[in-house]
């Protein structure tokens, strides 16, 4: 090793240690400043030296460049749910189920603090970090390795070069969070709702000096061997391995001996929750014993070895000052409570959710009212009680844009009609773009707010007009970056017709409905000029549904966005699929986990081009479930319901009517 590579080692080790003391170990050595120096030492060093640079130098925490989309990856095993215990009673429960099942064998308990977050699986090769997932669905999980690299309490390089894997939570203290939501204020930007939203939109940000910039924190709280089983015979022995390597390990944690002491611990931390750094909305408690573990087994949704126990959420007494209606997507008109602030475990609440007129006759509410509130689940505000019974009345027009309020009957929503009601916008945009309807990738959250708030999109349509000098000269878009939307944003333009009329946001109309609708009148003039009875004869369309695609064609505004689409040269014109015979005809079918070389779009596709039908759940009344690598709990219930598992092979011969 030369003079130079070992002048740079030395000072990775340095930044390693002092990054390990600040943000793990809390308990800082140098000033910022400081460390500031060394750093800019390692990058000159590595600039002069490029040949000596490695992936794991703390100077590569942040990549240069943003990344294109979010891709998927299965996870080495199951990321499962919690179930939940809500107090005492049902704790207790819980222990006399698991002493039951262990046939009275002596058992303990890790108790940890339920952190408020977003799971993630981090994996290590060699020393070396190189994978994180997010939880995903349980079993894909979308890779967010270069934004989890930025995350200083998380280790890029680890004294062990055995394969293993961590898993833990990403979280946001508040600290931190009061910090952003002050820098979108003066950015004059909408504020995060609560720390988990706001850590959980930093992770998946395509640009990772954004995610940087933002603190976020790493807990791990499981260590997994490279085959995703507990990588130690005890919870605890794991947890003290990840503390042992360099991992922020959650010093609030204790070994209790039996229920009574892990209930203890529960009533510890309700009393001193908001006093935390961070967020938590409860307690986990965990059987210690792998082996034990392994005995008590799980559900098709959750561990039986281990709960959440949740926390009642905090109250608190204030004024209802005013009463506001906020407009969702699809028009959803929905009452706020606009709050005289108060603090509320910790955080201060100036609105309250109403949720809509039955609710508001419900409590009695009245502007000027003393109401409590609370929130639920320790995030979303809302209303639980009034004092007077005098009404709030919804308005019959749309404080934004004027148009026609109108309620269903035997709904409880109110709904704006105007698809391009300002205040829809940005969530009608979203929805446009998102995968599996105009996939339009790179045209996220962020940069959906910039276009709209730079008045360069106010109508869905619009869209199709931005240009390439326009994305560049936004705040943080590059020359590359915007290029791709543009690739993107054309290439939507060749998306088949029932994607287009998924894309419209017609209220109970999504995928599966856009594509029958599609095979029963063959373009969008047609379905738009089509009438009630007309939609009502086509396959699964209801009175409902037949009404609502009816009404918005008609709305004035909408019948102009359907002519600025067809200008956008987006596909109109459909060749339906061959309604009779075709090998699946009159078969259900059900997808899960990942298959060796068809994506699960491929398969929906090809199932229901051979007069198959793709549907969400396992029943008695599915014929197939098409299994692949990684399978979760679908493949569970369709094992308990008798129904026949096939793999991607099987399914390949079905279409060719191959006998299986």
């Amino acid at each position: 090793m030369s003079g130079i590579q070992d002048q740079i080692e030395a000072l990775r080790a340095k930044l390693r240690h002092h990054e390990h003391q600040y943000y793990v170990l809390d308990t800082p050595e140098i000033s910022d400043a400081d460390y500031d120096v060394l750093m800019r030492q390692l990058q000159k060093l590595e600039a002069e030296h490029p040949q000596f640079l490695t992936p794991e130098s703390p100077t590569q925490r942040v990549g240069g460049k943003p990344r294109e989309g979010l891709k998927k990856a299965p996870h080495s095993a199951p990321m499962m749910s919690l179930d939940n215990a809500l107090d005492e009673a049902e704790l207790r429960a819980f222990d006399a189920r698991v002493r039951e099942l262990l046939g009275g064998a002596p058992y303990r308990y890790v108790a940890e603090l339920k952190m408020d977050g977003l799971s993630m699986a981090v994996r290590y090769r060699e020393g070396l970090l190189t994978l994180a997932l997010t939880r995903g669905d349980g079993t894909i999980g979308e890779e967010v390795t270069d934004n989890a690299r930025t995350i200083r309490s998380l280790p890029l390089q680890v004294d062990d070069l055995r394969a293993f894997e961590t898993r833990g939570e990403v979280v946001m203290g508040r600290a931190a969070f009061e910090r952003l939501n002050a820098e979108r204020d003066a950015q004059n930007l909408a504020r995060f709702a609560n720390p988990r939203n706001a850590a959980a939109g930093s992770l998946r940000m395509l640009e990772t000096a954004v995610t940087a910039s933002r603190r976020l924190d790493y807990y791990a709280y499981f260590a997994f061997d490279e085959a995703g089983a507990p990588a130690f015979a005890s919870h605890w022995e794991s947890l003290d391995w990840l503390a042992g390597r360099g991992f922020k390990v959650n010093s609030q944690r204790r070994l209790c001996a039996n229920v009574d002491e892990a209930y203890a611990f529960c009533r510890e931390f309700d009393e001193t929750r908001d006093s935390l750094p961070y967020e938590i909305d409860g307690v986990v408690l965990k059987v210690d014993s792998v082996a034990q573990q392994r005995q008590l087994g799980s559900t098709a949704k959750a561990p039986r070895w281990a709960i959440a126990f949740k926390y009642a959420p905090r109250q608190a007494e204030t004024t209802v000052e005013r009463i506001e209606v906020n407009v969702g997507r699809t028009g959803a008109v929905t009452p706020v409570a606009i709050l005289a602030p108060v603090v509320v475990s910790g955080v201060t609440v100036s609105r309250a959710t109403l949720h809509n007129e039955d609710e508001i006759a419900r409590l009695g509410l009245r502007i000027g009212d003393r109401v409590i509130i609370e929130r639920s689940g320790d995030v979303i505000p809302k209303v639980v009680r009034v004092v007077s019974p005098n009404l709030f009345v919804m308005p019959t027009e749309c404080p934004v844009c004027g148009g026609l309020i109108v309620r269903e009957e035997g709904e409880a929503a109110s709904r704006c009609i105007n698809v391009n009601c300002p205040a829809r916008l940005k969530e009608s945009i979203r929805h446009f773009a998102s995968r599996g309807v105009m996939g339009i990738d790179g045209l996220g959250d962020v940069l959906i707010d910039h276009l709209v708030e730079a008045g360069l999109v106010k109508g869905v349509a619009d869209v199709y007009k931005l240009t390439l000098d326009q994305l560049v000269a936004l705040e943080r878009m590059g020359e590359k970056s915007a290029a791709n939307i543009i690739q993107n944003i054309d290439a939507s333009r060749r998306q088949p017709l029932p994607r287009v009329l998924a894309a419209l946001g017609i209220r109970m109309v999504g995928e599966r409905t856009a594509g029958i609708l599609a095979d029963e009148f063959g373009s969008l003039d047609r379905i738009a000029q089509a009438s009630l009875d007309e939609l009502q004869a086509a396959e699964e369309v209801g009175p409902k549904v037949a009404e609502s695609v009816f009404t918005f064609f008609r709305e004035p505004h909408n019948a102009e966005l359907v002519e600025k689409l067809r200008a956008a040269g987006l596909t109109f014109e459909h060749v339906a699929k061959k309604k009779d015979g075709g090998p699946l005809k009159g078969l259900n079918f059900v997808l899960t986990g990942a298959l060796p070389t068809l994506s699960r779009d491929e398969a929906k596709k090809l199932i229901e081009d051979a007069g198959g039908k793709v549907v969400g759940s396992v029943s008695s009344k599915t014929s197939f479930v098409v299994a692949g690598e990684d399978a979760g709990s679908k493949l569970d219930k369709a094992r308990s319901l008798g129904v026949k598992v096939v793999g991607e092979k099987d399914l390949l011969g079905m279409l060719r009517e191959e006998p299986s």
